[in-house]
Protein backbone atom coordinates (compact mmCIF):
# COMPACT_ATOMS: atom_id res chain seq x y z
CA UNK A 1 0.00 0.00 0.00
CA UNK A 2 1.37 3.45 -0.95
CA UNK A 3 0.41 6.84 0.45
CA UNK A 4 1.88 10.08 -0.81
CA UNK A 5 1.76 13.77 0.09
CA UNK A 6 3.22 16.87 -1.51
CA UNK A 7 4.08 20.32 -0.18
CA UNK A 8 5.12 23.16 -2.48
CA UNK A 9 6.53 26.57 -1.63
CA UNK A 10 6.05 29.31 -4.21
CA UNK A 11 7.08 32.87 -4.91
CA UNK A 12 4.79 34.99 -7.09
CA UNK A 13 6.87 34.19 -10.16
CA UNK A 14 8.24 30.72 -9.57
CA UNK A 15 8.16 27.68 -7.40
CA UNK A 16 10.90 27.89 -4.79
CA UNK A 17 10.91 24.22 -3.80
CA UNK A 18 8.62 21.27 -3.36
CA UNK A 19 8.62 18.29 -1.05
CA UNK A 20 6.99 15.05 -2.07
CA UNK A 21 6.77 12.25 0.46
CA UNK A 22 5.81 8.68 -0.37
CA UNK A 23 4.94 6.24 2.39
CA UNK A 24 5.02 2.48 1.88
CA UNK A 25 3.00 0.26 4.18
CA UNK A 26 4.55 -3.14 4.27
CA UNK A 27 2.75 -6.03 5.96
CA UNK A 28 3.66 -9.72 6.33
CA UNK A 29 2.01 -12.40 4.20
CA UNK A 30 -1.52 -13.20 5.49
CA UNK A 31 -1.13 -16.13 7.85
CA UNK A 32 -3.25 -17.13 10.86
CA UNK A 33 -0.30 -17.07 13.28
CA UNK A 34 1.50 -13.93 12.15
CA UNK A 35 2.06 -11.33 14.94
CA UNK A 36 4.52 -9.16 13.01
CA UNK A 37 3.86 -5.42 13.12
CA UNK A 38 3.37 -3.40 10.00
CA UNK A 39 6.25 -1.19 8.95
CA UNK A 40 6.16 2.33 7.52
CA UNK A 41 8.95 3.46 5.25
CA UNK A 42 9.15 6.92 3.76
CA UNK A 43 11.06 8.65 1.01
CA UNK A 44 11.13 12.43 0.52
CA UNK A 45 12.07 14.13 -2.72
CA UNK A 46 12.99 17.83 -2.52
CA UNK A 47 13.25 19.80 -5.74
CA UNK A 48 14.63 23.33 -5.76
CA UNK A 49 14.23 26.11 -8.27
CA UNK A 50 15.08 29.79 -8.01
CA UNK A 51 14.81 33.05 -9.90
CA UNK A 52 16.32 36.53 -9.61
CA UNK A 53 14.70 38.93 -7.16
CA UNK A 54 12.52 36.36 -5.41
CA UNK A 55 9.72 37.53 -3.17
CA UNK A 56 9.29 35.50 -0.01
CA UNK A 57 5.82 34.64 1.19
CA UNK A 58 4.97 34.02 4.81
CA UNK A 59 1.27 33.39 5.20
CA UNK A 60 -0.37 36.24 3.30
CA UNK A 61 2.54 38.67 3.73
CA UNK A 62 4.70 39.15 0.62
CA UNK A 63 7.94 41.05 1.14
CA UNK A 64 9.98 42.52 -1.69
CA UNK A 65 13.66 41.66 -1.83
CA UNK A 66 16.30 44.33 -1.29
CA UNK A 67 17.16 44.35 -5.00
CA UNK A 68 13.46 44.85 -5.85
CA UNK A 69 13.40 47.97 -3.67
CA UNK A 70 16.51 49.38 -5.36
CA UNK A 71 15.10 48.65 -8.82
CA UNK A 72 11.92 50.52 -7.88
CA UNK A 73 14.06 53.41 -6.66
CA UNK A 74 15.70 53.75 -10.10
CA UNK A 75 12.35 53.33 -11.85
CA UNK A 76 10.91 56.18 -9.77
CA UNK A 77 13.82 58.50 -10.61
CA UNK A 78 13.59 57.62 -14.31
CA UNK A 79 9.84 58.22 -14.22
CA UNK A 80 10.33 61.50 -12.32
CA UNK A 81 7.94 60.14 -9.72
CA UNK A 82 9.23 61.18 -6.31
CA UNK A 83 6.01 60.09 -4.63
CA UNK A 84 6.85 56.50 -5.60
CA UNK A 85 10.40 56.95 -4.26
CA UNK A 86 9.44 58.57 -0.94
CA UNK A 87 8.33 55.42 0.87
CA UNK A 88 11.44 53.54 -0.26
CA UNK A 89 13.66 55.88 1.79
CA UNK A 90 13.91 55.65 5.58
CA UNK A 91 13.28 58.79 7.66
CA UNK A 92 16.89 58.87 8.88
CA UNK A 93 18.55 57.74 5.64
CA UNK A 94 22.03 59.06 4.80
CA UNK A 95 22.81 59.47 1.08
CA UNK A 96 26.31 60.22 -0.19
CA UNK A 97 26.94 61.43 -3.73
CA UNK A 98 30.72 61.71 -3.87
CA UNK A 99 30.72 64.75 -6.16
CA UNK A 100 29.16 66.74 -3.28
CA UNK A 101 31.18 67.79 -0.21
CA UNK A 102 28.64 66.55 2.36
CA UNK A 103 26.06 63.75 2.50
CA UNK A 104 22.33 64.36 2.41
CA UNK A 105 20.79 63.38 5.73
CA UNK A 106 17.12 62.52 6.18
CA UNK A 107 14.37 61.61 3.74
CA UNK A 108 13.31 65.20 3.11
CA UNK A 109 16.83 66.40 2.24
CA UNK A 110 17.31 63.43 -0.10
CA UNK A 111 14.01 64.06 -1.88
CA UNK A 112 14.91 67.74 -2.32
CA UNK A 113 18.23 66.72 -3.85
CA UNK A 114 16.57 64.38 -6.33
CA UNK A 115 13.96 67.00 -7.15
CA UNK A 116 16.75 69.38 -8.15
CA UNK A 117 18.45 66.58 -10.07
CA UNK A 118 15.27 65.74 -12.01
CA UNK A 119 14.58 69.42 -12.75
CA UNK A 120 18.10 69.93 -14.09
CA UNK A 121 18.08 67.11 -16.67
CA UNK A 122 15.86 66.04 -19.55
CA UNK A 123 13.49 63.09 -19.20
CA UNK A 124 15.33 61.65 -22.23
CA UNK A 125 18.30 60.94 -19.92
CA UNK A 126 17.67 57.66 -18.10
CA UNK A 127 19.50 55.41 -15.65
CA UNK A 128 20.19 51.91 -17.01
CA UNK A 129 21.20 49.18 -14.58
CA UNK A 130 24.12 47.10 -15.89
CA UNK A 131 24.31 44.69 -12.97
CA UNK A 132 22.76 44.38 -9.51
CA UNK A 133 23.45 42.04 -6.61
CA UNK A 134 20.51 39.95 -5.46
CA UNK A 135 21.76 37.56 -2.79
CA UNK A 136 21.84 39.81 0.31
CA UNK A 137 18.59 40.84 2.00
CA UNK A 138 20.03 44.05 3.48
CA UNK A 139 22.76 45.27 1.09
CA UNK A 140 22.71 45.85 -2.67
CA UNK A 141 25.44 46.84 -5.10
CA UNK A 142 24.61 48.33 -8.51
CA UNK A 143 26.60 49.26 -11.59
CA UNK A 144 24.83 51.60 -14.01
CA UNK A 145 25.16 54.14 -16.79
CA UNK A 146 23.05 56.90 -18.32
CA UNK A 147 21.48 56.76 -21.76
CA UNK A 148 20.07 59.52 -23.95
CA UNK A 149 17.20 58.16 -26.02
CA UNK A 150 18.70 54.69 -25.82
CA UNK A 151 22.28 55.73 -26.56
CA UNK A 152 25.06 55.65 -23.92
CA UNK A 153 25.80 59.10 -22.52
CA UNK A 154 29.52 60.04 -22.21
CA UNK A 155 31.19 59.96 -18.79
CA UNK A 156 28.06 58.57 -17.14
CA UNK A 157 29.13 55.21 -15.73
CA UNK A 158 28.72 54.77 -12.00
CA UNK A 159 28.38 52.33 -9.15
CA UNK A 160 26.21 52.60 -6.08
CA UNK A 161 25.83 50.81 -2.77
CA UNK A 162 22.66 50.64 -0.71
CA UNK A 163 21.96 49.33 2.76
CA UNK A 164 18.38 48.52 3.71
CA UNK A 165 16.49 47.73 6.91
CA UNK A 166 13.10 46.29 7.74
CA UNK A 167 10.54 48.88 8.83
CA UNK A 168 7.44 47.03 10.01
CA UNK A 169 6.94 44.63 7.07
CA UNK A 170 8.73 46.57 4.32
CA UNK A 171 12.36 47.24 3.45
CA UNK A 172 13.62 50.80 3.20
CA UNK A 173 16.92 52.32 2.10
CA UNK A 174 18.84 53.47 5.19
CA UNK A 175 22.12 54.35 3.45
CA UNK A 176 23.26 55.02 -0.10
CA UNK A 177 26.50 56.00 -1.82
CA UNK A 178 27.04 56.99 -5.47
CA UNK A 179 30.42 56.99 -7.17
CA UNK A 180 30.36 58.47 -10.68
CA UNK A 181 32.86 58.22 -13.54
CA UNK A 182 34.99 61.39 -13.63
CA UNK A 183 34.96 63.55 -16.74
CA UNK A 184 38.71 64.13 -16.34
CA UNK A 185 40.74 60.92 -16.02
CA UNK A 186 44.27 61.56 -14.76
CA UNK A 187 45.42 57.94 -15.17
CA UNK A 188 49.02 57.41 -14.03
CA UNK A 189 49.18 61.01 -12.81
CA UNK A 190 46.81 60.07 -9.98
CA UNK A 191 49.15 57.25 -8.92
CA UNK A 192 52.06 59.68 -8.87
CA UNK A 193 50.11 62.10 -6.69
CA UNK A 194 49.18 59.33 -4.24
CA UNK A 195 52.81 58.22 -4.10
CA UNK A 196 53.98 61.77 -3.36
CA UNK A 197 51.43 62.30 -0.59
CA UNK A 198 52.21 59.00 1.13
CA UNK A 199 55.97 59.80 0.97
CA UNK A 200 55.30 63.16 2.68
CA UNK A 201 53.25 61.49 5.42
CA UNK A 202 56.01 58.95 6.02
CA UNK A 203 58.66 61.66 6.26
CA UNK A 204 56.54 64.05 8.33
CA UNK A 205 54.00 62.03 10.38
CA UNK A 206 52.75 65.21 12.10
CA UNK A 207 51.26 66.31 8.77
CA UNK A 208 48.72 63.49 8.98
CA UNK A 209 46.96 65.26 11.87
CA UNK A 210 46.55 68.37 9.73
CA UNK A 211 45.80 66.81 6.36
CA UNK A 212 43.68 63.79 7.24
Amino acid sequence: MLLSSAISFHSPSTQLFSITSTYSLASPPPTATSNRRTRWTSKSIIAFSASENQKFTHGHDTRESASDIVRRFYEGINGRNLEAVENLIADNCVYEDLIFPRPFVGRQAILEFFEKFIDSISSDLQFVIDDISTEDCSAVGVTWHLEWNGKPFPFSKGCSFYRLKMENTTRQIIYGRDSVEPAIKPGDTALGAIRAVTWLLQQFPQLADRML
